[in-house]
């Protein structure tokens, strides 16, 4: 069965600043990500990889063009409707982790179904196994600065999947790891996405995981088209 897309991008721009600051960050994106794949977003500084992951998590909107996130156009959407859409379709990975030093790795893990109104014992009963499949159970009472690194970002994945989102963004997570635990946290990254059916799109600089992921959009000041298998499309 063909799978639909969960990402549609048509001819996206993105304006930042004002006047004599003004930036144009995006230059006419269009692009197609399906259910299921691992992508990879690359590119060099200043080229709108981060800004474009957050316009696919409804985090920034676009100046123009269309964009759909797991079948919802986004176009007419205010601010609370787009909360919405990213609360239930949408996890994030980022590369500080963005866990809140005064709460357990079972509170941080909580926080992506508190905010859906999941009913307390019901959101721990969840963290719990959402830990567990990232190999944290022991390690559910500790806080961020009790866990080193590594534990920290697992706690940062079981969070992103803990709400069975559609799409996990990921910006950055792997540029402060050496190489070999860059490969552990890819396996267990992919592996956790797989098994939840999600969509990845990861954003990163580094040329040597290209060949692990399924496609690789390429964006630079000029143009963005898509290599995939190792071939070039316009």
């Amino acid at each position: 069965m063909t799978q639909k897309a969960v990402v549609v991008a048509e001819r996206i721009t993105k304006t930042l600043g004002q006047g004599a600051g003004e930036v144009q960050a995006l230059r006419g994106v269009s692009l197609h990500i399906y259910g299921g794949e691992m992508t990879l977003l690359m590119g060099p500084s200043g080229s709108g990889k981060t800004t474009l992951l957050s316009i696919f998590g409804c985090l920034l909107t676009p100046t123009s063009g269309q964009l759909e996130v797991a079948g919802h156009a986004t176009d007419d959407l205010g601010p609370e409707k787009l909360a919405e859409l990213r609360r239930h379709h949408v996890g994030f990975i980022f590369q500080s982790y963005n866990l809140f030093p005064t709460l357990t790795a079972l509170e941080n893990t909580c926080l992506a179904l508190d905010v859906r109104g999941v009913p307390l014992e019901e959101s721990k009963k969840r963290a719990r196994r959402a830990l567990e499949a990232v190999d944290l159970t022991h390690r559910s009472n500790a806080y961020p600065s009790e866990m080193s690194g590594g534990e920290q970002q697992r706690v940062a994945v079981a969070r992103a999947l803990i709400g069975e989102p559609s799409i996990i963004l990921a910006d950055e997570p792997t540029s402060a790891l050496d190489k070999t635990r860059q490969v552990r946290f890819l396996d267990l990254l992919f592996d956790q996405v797989s098994n939840a059916g999600a969509t990845l799109i990861m954003v990163s600089h580094d040329e040597a995981l290209a060949g692990r992921f399924d496609q690789v959009l390429q964006l630079t000041d000029i143009v963005t088209h898509v290599r995939q298998n190792g071939k070039e499309s316009p």
